[in-house]
């Protein structure tokens, strides 16, 4: 609220109902404390009177939403804000959803992070959540978001099952907003409630997987009884061209294993360019197999004999003349 009380004009008597631009002047995102509608000369009882049953709402305690309609999720958060009080920020899936990931905007419940002195309970839609470790908050869309890593994790620590904790994680450290080491060691430091899951996870990720279904693949994998593979590592051939950066990588044999997901075979483009990409693999003597997420989860075994019979092959001729680079330690090297 930007306006000093001091230079609040109040609202002659019954004006507020004629006056819908100075009641918006000192709500944000249509959200109005009941005590800035009482110091702008709105009546307790009118307020009550509008709010049950009438054109307004009340949507946290202390809150008034100036329309009766369902509140939109930018009012929903802005709400929680303001119930949280000067120093609360959002977290978790709402956090995450103003740092741009939208998928976690179709979430219902809304997260606050307080300090701990303050006196502030879970109600409605919100929850909240004191802490010694306050962060210092970012300002997104006008409103106070915990950062990045914070939001991650807080939304981590309450997603029980552990693929949706995975995508989660794996979509933020994808895009690289973020790195395994930093976030667990944030997990660390923070709360213990709820944080096996993603530590779990954390761990799976830092041993090269990139999202669930890779990390469903690495576990079958284990199963197979073949030497281990290295995950999302460049393959260069002998003059220094690079082949690909594949899921999987057997380098003694110049094994290839990669999992068709369907985001990335989503249009003809993108199947056209992996068939083009897997085409050259194979040109330069590798041997290739692939599988999608659904073979892989429900015919386990029959991948597990497509994995062995294709290293029996890659067995049998000589290794390709190329050479694999963790890009892990490359980007190491190179700062």
């Amino acid at each position: 609220m930007s306006h000093p009380w001091g230079c609040m004009r109040l609202m002659k008597r019954g004006g507020w109902a004629t006056d819908e631009h100075l009641l918006r002047q000192h709500s944000k995102n249509s959200v109005i404390r009941t005590s800035v509608l009482r110091k702008m000369g709105v009546g307790a009882k009118t307020i009550v009177d509008r709010t049950a049953g009438g054109p307004w709402q009340r949507i946290l305690p202390g809150l008034v939403l100036l329309h009766n309609g369902p509140p939109t999720w930018t009012q929903r958060v802005t709400a929680a804000v303001m119930y949280g009080g000067g120093e609360a920020m959002l977290t978790g899936r709402a956090g995450l959803a103003l740092h741009g990931y939208s998928t976690s905007a179709h979430h219902s419940q809304t997260m606050l992070l307080i300090p701990h002195g303050s006196h502030r309970k879970d109600t409605s839609f919100v929850s909240v959540e004191r802490t010694w470790r306050l962060p210092g908050a970012v300002r997104k869309s006008g409103l106070s978001v915990a950062p990045l890593d914070r939001c991650l994790l807080d939304a981590a620590r309450r997603t029980v099952d552990e693929k949706a904790c995975t995508a989660l994680i794996a979509e933020v450290v994808q895009r690289g907003d973020a790195d395994v080491v930093s976030l667990l060691t944030e997990l660390n430091e923070g709360c213990g409630r709820g944080s096996a899951v993603p530590r779990r996870v954390l761990r799976d990720l830092g041993a090269g997987a990139h999202s669930v279904a890779e990390l469903e693949a690495q576990k079958l994998y284990a199963r197979s009884g073949l030497p281990p593979m290295v995950h999302n590592w460049n393959v260069y051939a002998d003059d220094g061209k690079l082949i690909g950066c594949f899921d999987n990588w057997l380098d003694p044999v110049g094994f290839v294993w990669e999992i068709d997901s369907f985001e990335h075979h989503s249009s003809p483009a993108a199947y056209e360019k992996t068939m083009t990409r897997r085409a050259s693999a194979q040109g330069y003597g590798l041997v290739v197999v692939s599988h999608t997420p659904r073979a892989i989860r429900t015919q386990p075994e029959v991948v597990i004999a497509d994995l062995q019979r294709a290293y029996q092959l890659a067995l049998q001729r000589p290794r390709p003349n190329v050479r694999a680079v963790d890009p892990g330690q490359m980007s190491h090297l190179a700062s």
